[in-house]
C-alpha cells in the first residue's frame, strides 16, 4: 500500500507543484515587485521614513475605483503619507464608508477627492444586466444608482456627481465649518473626453458642477495646467 500511495503522490500531487512553479507571470511579477523595492529602500533616505513612522498625516482622502489602469503615478508623483487612498470598483463611498470616514474624521484631511476614469467596467456593469454575478459584486454594484439608458461614459460622470453628492451630506458640517472641501475628478486614459490621453479632469467642487463657477472658486483660480469640465 505504502508504494502504491507514493506513486499516486507522483501522479496527483507533484504535477500541480510543476504547474504552480511553472507559472512564470507570477515569478516574474513577484521578481519585479521586490526588485522595485529594493530600489526603493537604496534610494530613499532612512532619515525620511522617521517623519512618519509613528503616525500619518496625508492632506486627501481619495476614493477611486479599482481598475488597474488608474494609478497615483498619474497625477501624483509623491504620495507617500500624503494619500489616505481607498480603492473599489465603481470609486464609491458605501461600500468603503468606514474608511472614507477613518481619512475625513481620525486623519482630519481637508480633501475627499473622488476619481472616476472613461470607459469604468463597475458603471457599464451596473448599467446592464449583472444577476448572474457573485453575490459580493452584486452587492457593491446594487450601490450604483444611475439613470437607465444613458452609456457608459455618461454613467461614470453621473456617478461621481452621486459620490460628491453623498459626500456633501455625509460630511456637511464639517463643509459648513470649512474642514473638508469634496471634489470629483475622472481620469481619461482613453481620451474619451478629448483633454488629452491621461488627463484628470475636476468635474465638480462642492456639489458646483458648471465649469464657469468652478474656474472662478478659490481653491482653483489660477491654477496652471487643470482641466475643468466635460461635455
Amino acid at each position: 500500500m505504502k508504494k502504491i500511495y507514493i506513486a499516486l503522490a507522483t501522479i496527483f500531487v507533484f504535477p500541480c507543484i510543476s504547474y504552480a512553479l511553472e507559472n512564470s507571470e507570477v515569478k516574474t511579477f513577484l521578481k519585479s515587485t521586490f526588485s522595485d523595492n529594493a530600489k526603493h529602500v537604496q534610494e530613499i533616505s532612512h532619515e525620511n521614513f522617521k517623519s512618519f513612522a509613528e503616525q500619518q498625516s496625508p492632506r486627501a482622502t481619495i476614493v477611486s475605483c479599482s481598475d488597474s489602469r488608474v494609478q497615483t503615478k498619474a497625477f501624483h508623483q509623491s504620495p507617500i503619507n500624503d494619500l489616505f487612498y481607498i480603492r473599489n470598483i465603481g470609486n464609491q463611498i458605501k461600500t468603503a464608508e468606514g474608511s472614507v470616514e477613518y481619512g475625513i474624521d481620525h486623519l482630519h484631511t481637508p480633501l475627499l477627492l473622488i476619481i472616476g476614469h472613461s470607459n469604468c467596467g463597475a458603471i457599464a456593469a451596473a448599467l446592464s444586466n449583472y444577476s448572474a454575478e457573485t453575490k459580493a459584486i452584486r452587492t457593491e454594484l446594487d450601490h450604483l444608482h444611475l439613470s437607465p439608458k444613458i452609456d457608459t461614459n455618461q454613467g461614470v460622470i453621473e456617478n461621481v456627481n452621486n459620490q460628491v453628492a453623498y459626500a456633501l451630506e455625509k460630511f456637511k458640517d464639517k463643509i459648513a465649518k470649512n474642514e473638508l472641501v469634496v471634489v470629483g475628478a475622472i481620469y481619461d486614459f482613453r481620451d474619451d473626453f478629448k483633454r488629452e490621453h491621461g488627463r484628470l479632469i475636476l468635474i465638480n467642487l462642492n456639489g458646483e458642477k458648471d465649469p464657469a463657477k468652478i474656474k472662478q472658486n478659490e481653491y482653483v483660480k489660477g491654477i496652471e495646467d487643470i482641466a475643468i469640465g466635460v461635455k
